[in-house]
């Protein structure tokens, strides 16, 4: 479903992106752009930029940027169509029906199907679940605590012991095979034909941010193996963006999440009033996850097990947090394996007394770490310093590194100057010394080099939207068809024609991405972080070095993708390597 970009543009040409915002967050002109506090995430000196002339939004501080639409998506938790419906209302525009084009029908009338048929599905686990057959699910569930009115409230059903029972179900109510497949709800083997996927296990419905059935998690109630089953991925269900528990967490109005392992810790916190508990769907915490999150609160409480499992899981989850711009805290259960037997044993004040008490993420790495070191031998306690300060280098803000080592100085019982200096003498060893470190693997290398790559072409894009003198240099090496990433890709082709027209108009150009995490991605491409550079000369430099990267990568893909008896081919592609010594004859002024 989509509306016309002419129709998009129009709506968003008559919402002044200043008068929009200034509904919002107080503004006070400077200069050509406008400021004020940044209203996702706090701070007291306004870094959040909103300009007029561009009809865009900025925060030095944080990062967030878009148009007026993306505004809408990230304050009011919109969708692209609602944010669009939203300002069309505002400016008295009359919305037409939704246009089709025929891929988008079949793609959304899939979409609907496949919703229809979960929706039909977890009615029926719920039925099946208050059925006679469903006796020993319903008392599982009771036996762990959970009220009537908890079970009503999260959909909890039961898929009976009949192999084929949902599916012949669905059959009557008018459902294909093929739909049936295709939201993840039946397997098909030459031994056993067509079968449920999920059979004799208590049923979790698992909805999106809208409350709408996405997929399922079964669990079984004795010793098979797995215990848990969940959906597969489908056009529907992406279990790396979406959260159980979100649809209920999200009108909480807590300023953070309680994040937990399974479904069975979100049912029971919610149960203990709890009612901002999520956790990801039985895979570990992802970059996608962190993203949803930062839509909703800014800090997260990571309620793990306390095994070593659980542990490592939060140890690995508070970095994730901390690149999104998500501040982390780690709660333990102690001597209780997890908040829901911590909650039947200890009750909901002594948990509330446990968020209080919550653990800074980083502090608790340490913690973790420093059962790893003889603290008592003078040798290893200067190894774990050396480790606190090699992790400490990584706050980039100053003022917050020197925080952390005044934090880390007093729990450690150490001068804060002492290992201030320790991590500057870590800081000027690593930074012109290839630290020692594990041989890595090809795949470790080959993220390493998909992140640099992806980086320079997003830098190259906001330099090119930033500075329309950067575009005339730009444009000399590097075209549209250079950048690998599909949707980096059209943000280019967009670009440069808008420049062919004599017309830039970044804020137009969002208007194409109407799909929600495209335009969320889109946005940031516009304002990709790029350290601070005081002086013209800084600026030329860092240019140059990005253009040349960008060619690198074009080039090498293209000789890894050449016929092997393509010497003209490759001659010509070695040339262009020799070329890019041009780059370097460059003079753009920023002076």
């Amino acid at each position: 479903m989509y509306y016309s970009d002419e129709l998009i543009e129009e709506i968003r040409a008559k919402n002044d992106i200043v008068d929009v915002i200034s509904g919002y967050v107080r503004l006070q002109k400077k200069g050509s752009s406008h400021f004020g506090l940044c209203p996702f995430h706090n701070e007291k000196s306004p870094s959040f930029s909103v300009s007029r002339n561009k009809q865009m939004y900025y925060c030095f501080g944080c990062g967030a940027g878009g148009n007026v639409i993306t505004f809408l998506m990230e304050y009011e938790n919109y969708s692209f169509l609602e944010a669009v419906q939203a300002l069309a209302e505002r400016a008295g525009v009359e919305l037409p029906k939704m246009e089709y084009s025929k891929e988008a029908k079949e793609k959304a009338d899939l979409k609907a199907t496949l919703l229809e048929i979960n929706k039909a599905a977890a009615q029926y686990f719920y039925v099946q679940l208050k059925s006679p057959q469903g006796q020993t699910a319903h008392r599982y569930l009771t036996e762990r605590g959970l009220s009537e009115e908890t079970i009503k409230a999260f959909g909890l059903g039961y898929s009976n012991k009949t192999s084929d029972d949902l599916y012949q179900y669905l059959r009557k109510k008018g459902y294909t095979e093929e739909q049936i497949r295709q939201a993840g709800l039946i397997s098909t083997d030459e031994k056993h034909g067509v079968y449920d996927k999920f059979w004799n296990r208590v049923m979790f419905p698992i909805m999106d941010a809208n409350s709408r059935v996405i997929g399922f998690g079964g669990r079984v109630m004795g010793d098979a193996k797995p215990k848990y089953l969940n959906s597969p991925e489908t056009p529907v269900f992406d279990k790396s963006r979406n959260l159980y528990g979100l649809h209920r967490a999200r009108t909480s109005r807590k300023p953070y999440f309680l994040l937990c392992e399974g479904y069975m810790d979100v049912i029971s916190m919610h149960q203990a009033g709890f009612t901002n508990a999520v956790a990801s769907l039985g895979t570990s915490l992802t970059t996608g996850h962190a993203s949803l999150i930062k839509r909703y609160v800014q800090e997260v409480y990571l309620v793990y097990d306390s095994d070593e499992a659980g542990t490592k899981a939060a140890l690995r989850a508070v970095p994730i947090l901390k690149e999104a711009g998500i501040a982390a805290k780690v709660i333990r259960m102690e001597p209780y394996k997890d908040p829901d037997e911590f909650i039947k044993h200890l009750g909901a004040d002594e948990f509330e007394k446990r968020i209080g008490s919550a653990r800074n993420g980083f502090m608790f790495g340490l913690e973790i770490l420093e059962k790893n070191y003889h603290m008592d031998s003078p040798e290893e306690k200067t190894a774990f310093f050396q480790e606190a300060a090699r992790r400490l280098m990584g706050f980039e803000d100053e003022l917050e590194r020197n925080n952390y080592i005044e934090a880390v100085a007093k729990t450690y019982h150490v001068s804060a100057e002492s290992l201030q200096k320790l991590v500057t003498k870590t800081a000027v060893r690593e930074g012109m010394a290839k630290p020692v470190s594990r041989p890595k693997t090809a795949g470790e290398t080959k993220i390493k080099k998909e992140d640099a790559r992806k980086t320079s072409q997003k830098v190259l894009l906001t330099w090119m939207i930033d500075e329309e003198r950067c575009f005339r240099a730009i444009r000399e090496f590097v075209g549209p068809e250079d950048f690998t990433e599909p949707l980096y890709r059209t943000v280019a082709e967009l670009l440069y024609r808008q420049y062919e027209e004599g017309k830039l108009n970044p804020a137009e150009i969002l208007n194409h991405f109407q799909e929600e995490e495209e335009h969320r991605e889109a946005a940031s491409l516009f304002h990709t972080r790029i350290r601070e550079l005081t002086t013209g000369q800084e600026k030329e430099r860092a240019l140059k070095e990005t253009i040349r990267l960008v060619n690198e990568n074009i080039i090498y893909i293209r000789i890894k993708n050449l016929p092997p008896a393509d010497m003209a081919g490759l001659q010509q592609l070695m040339n262009e390597k020799r070329n890019l010594s041009e780059i370097e004859k460059l003079h753009i002024s920023f002076d």
